[in-house]
């Protein structure tokens, strides 16, 4: 059995954090119903590769879900779905405050009619506060919890992908297994609120803000994991990464490059020591490591029990041999965007990965199915179509 077996999700979203998520509990064993616009649906559908209508972003956090259009600025579709709740265990949004309280669709409306209901409603920033109604995006929540500020060095730095919405959607999942857990446990539903902003801080905080944790003024600053271990080395054909962090690592390290009288100086024989003078130790190997070539440099540091690794390109990191004896990706068809290359769901539940949820819907593919599905008559739902409520 499927974790999310027997649970029905309403996702009412656009782009990343709640769709991601959302996906997440599909692939779990969840029925998730997207419910889009009329018009043009999520704009992730038009972004990036495109075949078929629908875009490999969309697709990439939108399988194995159920699409219907619903005009939600029409009574006639605020109450379809005012009718659908009943039946319904989670609805997760991603508008901004308010949006779904406007539409008559809040939450205290719809657990009004379901007690049961779990609403997890995600913000960029809050329901209250200075930038509450402020839009939020990826770059703009990275920038406010200082992941541009800890990528080392003195600059900003963006971790170029869509970090922050990713993170939420983890948090969004994790929130919503614990509020179903509640529910087992109480029999009632839960409101969750989750910003962007929290989930964003509450992840990069553990390491990156570690010398502003403790607050007592003899506490001595020290250097951050981020201006220690995530130095990219140039060899002569490429780069590597390498974490030596044991004395026998660093050792290790100066073996391999020939440079053991190293280990000697007083600036680099001990942690502490060579936590002050980092720089110019790194100095005194870069140009060794750059009169060898990467596979001559890997060879000789795991020889020597150093963790290291070469940085892949694209190509490379699907080509790998530790994700084909994981069976991390798998390859299938999909009736409109053709061959597809995906990734399973990471979890395996008694050693056994889970199978990749359905594909990703076509806009407003299963409308007629769905409220089928619910109940609804065949002469209602083409009174829906006729008044444009539902496509």
């Amino acid at each position: 059995m499927k974790p999310f077996e027997n649970i029905t999700v309403l996702e009412f979203s656009t782009m990343i954090t709640a769709s991601f998520a959302a996906m997440m509990m599909a692939d779990q064993g969840a029925r998730v119903i997207k419910v889009e616009p009329m018009d043009m649906g999520d704009p992730m559908r038009y972004i990036g590769a495109t075949k078929g209508g629908i875009s490999a972003l969309f697709a990439n956090c939108n399988r194995g879900k159920q699409s219907i259009k619903v005009d939600l600025k029409q009574a006639a579709g605020q109450q379809l779905i005012l009718d659908l709740i009943p039946q319904v265990d989670v609805v997760i949004h991603n508008f901004r405050p308010g949006v779904m309280d406007s539409l008559g669709l809040g939450s205290a409306s719809l657990r009004g009619i379901n007690p049961r209901l779990v609403y997890l409603a995600v913000s960029g920033f809050g329901t209250t506060g200075p930038l509450a109604k402020a839009p939020a995006y990826d770059p703009i929540i990275q920038a406010h919890v200082g992941m541009t500020a800890s990528q080392g060095g003195e600059g900003h730095t963006f971790i170029r992908n869509l970090m922050c919405d990713k993170i939420t959607a983890y948090t969004a999942m994790q929130a919503v297994t614990g509020a179903l857990l509640v529910r087992a446990n109480t029999g009632e539903g839960q409101h969750v609120d989750l910003a962007m902003i929290d989930a964003g801080l509450f992840f990069i905080y553990p390491d990156s803000f570690m010398n502003d944790t403790l607050l007592d003024p003899d506490i001595a600053a020290q250097p951050l994991l981020s201006d220690l271990i995530y130095e990219l080395t140039e060899t002569q054909d490429g780069a590597i990464t390498m974490s030596a962090a044991t004395d026998r690592q660093r050792a290790g390290v100066l073996k391999a490059l020939g440079k053991e009288s190293m280990m000697s100086d007083p600036r680099f024989n001990s942690m502490e020591s060579l936590l002050q003078n980092i720089d110019a130790y790194r100095e005194s190997l870069a140009d060794a490591f750059k009169q060898l070539p990467t596979d001559v440099i890997l060879a000789r540091l795991i020889e020597n029990e150093v963790p290291a690794a070469r940085c892949l390109s694209r190509a490379e990191v699907l080509n790998q041999g530790q994700l084909e004896s994981n069976g991390t990706l798998v390859e299938r068809d999909h009736p409109l965007m053709g061959s597809m290359r995906l990734v399973r769901s990471p979890a395996k539940f008694n050693g056994e990965s889970l199978p990749v949820a359905g594909h990703a819907p076509a806009h407003g593919q299963d409308t007629d199915q769905v409220l089928a599905d619910f109940g609804l008559s065949s002469d209602a739902l083409e009174a829906l179509k006729a008044a444009g409520a539902v496509a």
